[in-house]
C-alpha cells in the first residue's frame, strides 16, 4: 500500500530532511529578502529532477506528475521567510546571520516540503494527479508573498482543487496534529496614530493640551469597540502595544504616537470597525482640543478551512498518524497570509505539533528559545505527502 511505502521513504530521508532544516536554520532571510533560501530551495528541486518557476521574485513552484492518468490537482505550501529575532538557543544550528532568526518555524515548513518532494518524486508510479509544490516568500510582513503569488498566477495552469498547508505547533507534542473545520485565524490590520496636542512644562496643565491624556482616553474609549460593537458571536480583538510620548518627569510632550493591531472573523464588522475605531479616536481628539491622524493598514483576510476538505484531510491524517494522534483546534486570533489561498480556493490548514517538555522545547512561536523537537519531522513529510496523494484520489 502506498502509506507503508510513504511511510518507509519518510524514516528513510529523515536525516536529510533534518539537515535541511538544521542549514535553514543557520541561514535565515527576512521577508522579501530570502534570496539564498531560494537559491537552496532552487538547487534542491533539480537534484530530484522537478523544473520550477519563480514567482514574487524569491518565491518558486515546482509541479510533480504521477505517471498514472489523472486531472486532478493539489497544491502544497510551505513559507520561507524569517524574523528579526536574535536568537538564544545554543545549539550547532543556530542562526548565522545576527538579528534573523526562524522562530516560527518557516525552515521547518520549508524542509518538509522538500521532503515530500523527494517521497513523491519516488513515488510517482503510484499515483496519479498532479502536485503543485509552492515554496513562498514573506509570510510575515504586509502585503504578504501569498497575494503576490496569487496575483502573478499561482493558482492556475493548473488550477489546483485544493490547498494543503502546515505549521508547527510548540502547543502540540511532537507527533501530534491539529485539525480545525471553518473559521480558524483571524484577520489582521496593523493600526498606527499620531496623537498631536500642545506640549509644555507638567506644572502647568492649564497652558497645555496633553497628549498623553488624550491618548489614555482613546486607548481605554477604543475597547468599547469591541465590548459594544462587535457581535459577541463573532470574536474581535484591539490592543496596542507600542506607546510613545517622548516627554520627562515634568515636560508634557507634544504629541504621542501608539501602534496596534485589530483582528476579527467578519469581513463586513471588519469595514464597520475600521470607521467606528477612526471615527471614536478623532472625535475624543478633538474634543479635548487636540487632533489625531489614524492610519490603518489592511493585512490578512480571516482564514478559513473548507469544510468537506477538512474533514477528509483529517480522516486521512487519522490513517495515517493514528486517531489518538490528531486533535481538535481552538480558534486562534492570531493571522497567517495562507489565508489569502483559503479566500479563493478549497483550503486546509493544519498544525504540526513540535513539543518535547522533557527536552525543554516548549517555547512559543516569535521567541529568541523557539526550537522544535525534529523527530516531527519524519511526520511532516510523510503525512503531507500522505494528505496529497489521498486527495488526487488514489
Amino acid at each position: 500500500m502506498i502509506k507503508e511505502k510513504i511511510q518507509a521513504l519518510a524514516k528513510d530521508i529523515f536525516n536529510d530532511v533534518v539537515a535541511n532544516r538544521r542549514h535553514l536554520h543557520s541561514h535565515p532571510e527576512l521577508s522579501f529578502h530570502e534570496v539564498e533560501t531560494s537559491v537552496f530551495v532552487a538547487n534542491k528541486l533539480e537534484e530530484l529532477g522537478l523544473e520550477y518557476h519563480k514567482m514574487a521574485d524569491t518565491g518558486l513552484v515546482a509541479l510533480i506528475k504521477g505517471d498514472k492518468p489523472s486531472d486532478q490537482v493539489v497544491a502544497l505550501r510551505a513559507d520561507m521567510d524569517a524574523l528579526p529575532i536574535t536568537e538564544a538557543n545554543d545549539v550547532p544550528y543556530k542562526s548565522q546571520n545576527p538579528g534573523v532568526m526562524h522562530a516560527c518555524g518557516h525552515d521547518v515548513h520549508t524542509s518538509s516540503l522538500l521532503g515530500v518532494a523527494k517521497i513523491l518524486t519516488n513515488l510517482k508510479s503510484e499515483f496519479g494527479g498532479t502536485i503543485k509544490l509552492i515554496f513562498q516568500p514573506a509570510e510575515e510582513k504586509l502585503p504578504g508573498g501569498a497575494s503576490l503569488m496569487i496575483q502573478e498566477g499561482v493558482l492556475e495552469n493548473p488550477k489546483p482543487a485544493a490547498v494543503i498547508g502546515q505549521h508547527v505547533m510548540p502547543l502540540i507534542d511532537a507527533g501530534k496534529v491539529g485539525f480545525r473545520a471553518g473559521k480558524y485565524m483571524a484577520s489582521t490590520d496593523e493600526l498606527y496614530v499620531t496623537v498631536r496636542g500642545k506640549g509644555g512644562h507638567g506644572a502647568q496643565p492649564q497652558q497645555n493640551v496633553d497628549p498623553v491624556v488624550i491618548t489614555a482616553h482613546i486607548i481605554t474609549a477604543l475597547q468599547t469597540i469591541v465590548s459594544r460593537s462587535a457581535d459577541p458571536k463573532s470574536p474581535s480583538v484591539l490592543s496596542f502595544g507600542k506607546v510613545i510620548a517622548n516627554g520627562a518627569t515634568n515636560v508634557i510632550p507634544n504629541e504621542v504616537y501608539l501602534e496596534g493591531t485589530f483582528r476579527t472573523m467578519d469581513e463586513k464588522w471588519r469595514s464597520e470597525a475600521h470607521i467606528k475605531i477612526k471615527k471614536v479616536a478623532e472625535g475624543i481628539a478633538e474634543s479635548m482640543g487636540g487632533s489625531c491622524e489614524f492610519n490603518i493598514m489592511k493585512g490578512y483576510p480571516f482564514l478559513i478551512n473548507e469544510e468537506k476538505l477538512t474533514a477528509k484531510t483529517r480522516a486521512n491524517a487519522e490513517d495515517y498518524l493514528g486517531k489518538e494522534n490528531v486533535l481538535d483546534l481552538d480558534i486562534w486570533m492570531a493571522a497567517e497570509d495562507f489565508a489569502y489561498y483559503s479566500q479563493v480556493a478549497d483550503s486546509c490548514f493544519y498544525r504540526l505539533g513540535t513539543r518535547n517538555e522533557a527536552r525543554g522545547i516548549t517555547s512559543s512561536v516569535h521567541t529568541p528559545t523557539f526550537d522544535v523537537e525534529e523527530s516531527a519531522l519524519e511526520q511532516s513529510v510523510g503525512l503531507m505527502a500522505y494528505l496529497a496523494v489521498k486527495q488526487l484520489g488514489n
